[in-house]
């Protein structure tokens, strides 16, 4: 199985590549042909305006999919259709992966399928793979509908890959008394509002996706259709139910670090007392006092009588804090 981690950072430069199927065999192209799919990822501006000169597109539409805070949405124009959904990436931050989603422009124009991303993403690359048997470029309705399975799929591929780390950050809390793990659950859990937000606006272009006649759907079409919506559904309910149990957990182990922070001070407090009792005694006999009014004082055993004494008194003390369960 495809892994996102494969992915390099120097794939993520600007880039237009142009592939084609040939006998259930992806090839990349040097200059577009009818039925072929070109990828932008990242693109420029010379890039855009080429791809838009040449399929009569306007530039803006090409564009929409370069601005982070695009919304999902279909736009059906007289030469082309625009659908425009969300997909999960994967970020670096203080080494640390962070989740969250960029949008992705798939155009369906005449004579190709354009597709345009910020950044090279699963959803795609394994699209771009020598042998991809099952994919068509010339069955374009098809070959979209497969673009959205893989991104309901790998929303859910990412799902568990939170909760996974929301379980191992749980073990970690049992013991801390920082707030550490508490920041790590909150980007989780800001992961999962950036999933849930993107989840539901994709539900909306499936469902219009479904109902629009200007896309041409054979019966197996309208099956695949309907497993991206299932498979869109089931994301949100995951990540639904995986934000509820973020926050109940974040609120709860708030509560268990101030209790482990007032374990802690209690110890403490009671080491206090148990050495402060020879502290005491050592001080008395620290003072500048005649000897005849020290107990011990002359004695050559006197100052081994004493720290028993201090001794014996600390660890009685010990073990009556230890009796009432303070230590």
């Amino acid at each position: 199985a495809f892994s996102p981690r494969a992915l390099k950072r120097k794939e993520y430069t600007a880039m237009k590549k142009i592939f084609k199927t040939f006998e259930a065999e992806m090839r990349q192209l040097t200059t577009p042909e009818k039925d072929c799919w070109i990828s932008l990822v990242k693109p420029t501006e010379k890039e855009l305006a080429e791809v838009a000169e040449l399929y009569a597109i306007e530039p803006d539409d090409l564009r929409a999919a370069l601005d982070e805070e695009e919304r999902s949405r279909i736009e059906l124009e007289d030469n082309y259709t625009l659908i425009l959904v969300d997909i999960p990436v994967v970020e670096k931050n203080n080494g640390k992966d962070v989740y969250s989603t960029v949008p992705l422009g798939i155009i369906l124009a005449k004579e190709a399928i354009i597709t345009v991303c910020l950044e090279e993403t699963p959803v795609l690359y394994a699209l771009k793979q020598k042998h991809a048997n099952e994919l068509r470029t010339h069955m374009r309705t098809r070959f979209v509908l497969q673009i959205l399975y893989r991104n309901a799929s790998l929303y859910l591929q990412y799902l568990r890959v939170i909760n996974r780390l929301s379980d191992k950050i749980e073990q970690k809390l049992h013991g801390s008394t920082q707030n550490r793990e508490l920041i790590e659950l909150l980007e989780l859990e800001k992961s999962l509002v950036y999933f849930t937000t993107s989840l539901r606006s994709n539900e909306v272009v499936l469902e219009k996706l479904l109902k629009t006649e200007r896309i041409k759907k054979y019966p197996e079409d309208e099956d695949l259709l309907e497993d991206v919506i299932v498979e869109n559904r089931q994301a949100i309910e995951m990540a639904n139910i995986y934000s509820g149990i973020l926050s109940g957990m974040m609120d709860a182990f708030a509560s268990v670090i101030s209790n482990n922070l007032n374990i802690v001070m209690k110890f403490l407090a009671v080491m206090t007392i148990v050495l402060s009792v020879p502290t005491i005694i050592f001080a008395a006999y620290g003072m500048n006092l005649a000897p005849e009014g020290m107990p011990l004082a002359g004695s050559p055993y006197g100052f081994a009588a004493i720290v028993g004494i201090s001794l014996i008194v600390s660890i009685a003390a010990a073990i009556y804090f230890n009796r009432k369960k303070m230590l």
